[in-house]
C-alpha cells in the first residue's frame, strides 16, 4: 500500500471547488479551501456532506483527516456576509446545510481526525468538534464567538463543547467569548495532541494510517457505542454492547482478524 498523497477521484457529484479531497493509504484528505480564512458557505456545505456520503460508500477508506488550506486558518467559520442583511429564510437554510454538513462528518463510519492549522473559529471550531479527535498546531486560536455578533453557534457547539470539557469551559467560551489557544485546549481536553507548527497534518496522517490496522468493520461497529453515552447512561449501553460483540461473529473481517493473529501475519482486511 502506497502512503503517498494522491488524487482521490470520489465519482460523479458536484463537489465544490471550496474542499479538496486527495487519498494516503486507506486515508481521505480533506481541505477546506477556500481563502482568505477558509470561510464556510452554501457550497461547500453541501460539498461536504455529499463527499462524506461518498466515503461512507468506499470500501476503500477506513479514515479521513481535516485541514484548512494554509498556514493561517483551519476555519473561521462560516461567512457573516450571508447574514449581514438579516434574511431569516437565508438565516434557516444556513442552520440547515451546517447541521447536516457537521453531523454527516460526526456520523462518518470510520474515524475523523481534525487537524487544526491555525484559527478555528465558529463553524471552523464546530467542523473540529463533529471529528473523533483533535490534533492542534501550537499557534492554533479556537473560539466559538458567535454570541459576540448576536448568534449561536448553530452546528452543534451548544451540544458538542459542553459534552468535551464540561459546562464551565463550555460557558466560558461561548458565553464570554473566551479564546483559547492550543495548550489549554490540551489541558481542558478540547483537543487530544498539540504539535509544533506546520506538523498537524502530517501527526493526523500517521494516526489516521493505524486505523487501517483496525477491522474496518468492528471500527464502524465500536463507533457508535462510544458517542453513544452521549444520549444515555453508560449502563444501558451494555446490553447492545455485548450483542454488537456477537453480530460481529457475522463478518468477514472477525474470522480474518483472530486467525491472522493465531498465524502470526497481517491481517487482510474485505470490510465485510
Amino acid at each position: 500500500m502506497s502512503n503517498a498523497i494522491e488524487a482521490y477521484k470520489p465519482g460523479v457529484f458536484d463537489l465544490t471547488h471550496k474542499i479538496t479531497v486527495e487519498k494516503h493509504g486507506h486515508t481521505a484528505l480533506i481541505t477546506i479551501n477556500h481563502p482568505p480564512a477558509n470561510t464556510w458557505d452554501r457550497d461547500s456545505l453541501i460539498g461536504l456532506k455529499q463527499l462524506i456520503e461518498h466515503l461512507n460508500h468506499d470500501d476503500d477508506i477506513y479514515a479521513l483527516v481535516m485541514t484548512g488550506q494554509g498556514g493561517k486558518f483551519f476555519s473561521a467559520g462560516a461567512d457573516l456576509n450571508l447574514f449581514a442583511d438579516g434574511d431569516k429564510a437565508r438565516a434557516r437554510e444556513m442552520a440547515r446545510r451546517f447541521g447536516e454538513a457537521f453531523e454527516a462528518l460526526r456520523d462518518f463510519r470510520g474515524v475523523s481526525i481534525a487537524a487544526i492549522n491555525g484559527y478555528a473559529m465558529g463553524g471552523g471550531l464546530e467542523c473540529a468538534l463533529a471529528c473523533d479527535i483533535r490534533i492542534a498546531e501550537r499557534q492554533a486560536q479556537m473560539a466559538l464567538p458567535e454570541a459576540t455578533v448576536g448568534l449561536l453557534p448553530c452546528a452543534g457547539g451548544t451540544q458538542a463543547l459542553p459534552w468535551l470539557i464540561g459546562e464551565g469551559w463550555a460557558k466560558r467560551m461561548i458565553l464570554c467569548g473566551e479564546r483559547i489557544d492550543a495548550e489549554t485546549a490540551l489541558r481542558i481536553g478540547l483537543v487530544e495532541q498539540v504539535v509544533d507548527s506546520g506538523e498537524a497534518r502530517g501527526h493526523a496522517l500517521l494516526l489516521a494510517s493505524k486505523v487501517a490496522r483496525q477491522s474496518p468493520v468492528a471500527v464502524r461497529t465500536i463507533k457508535p457505542l462510544i458517542q453513544g453515552a452521549r444520549e444515555r447512561g453508560p449502563n444501558t449501553w451494555l446490553p447492545e454492547e455485548r450483542e454488537r460483540f456477537v453480530d460481529l461473529f457475522d463478518a468477514d473481517d472477525t474470522r480474518e482478524g483472530v486467525n491472522a493473529f493465531l498465524e502470526k501475519r497481517d491481517p487482510q482486511w474485505r470490510n465485510k
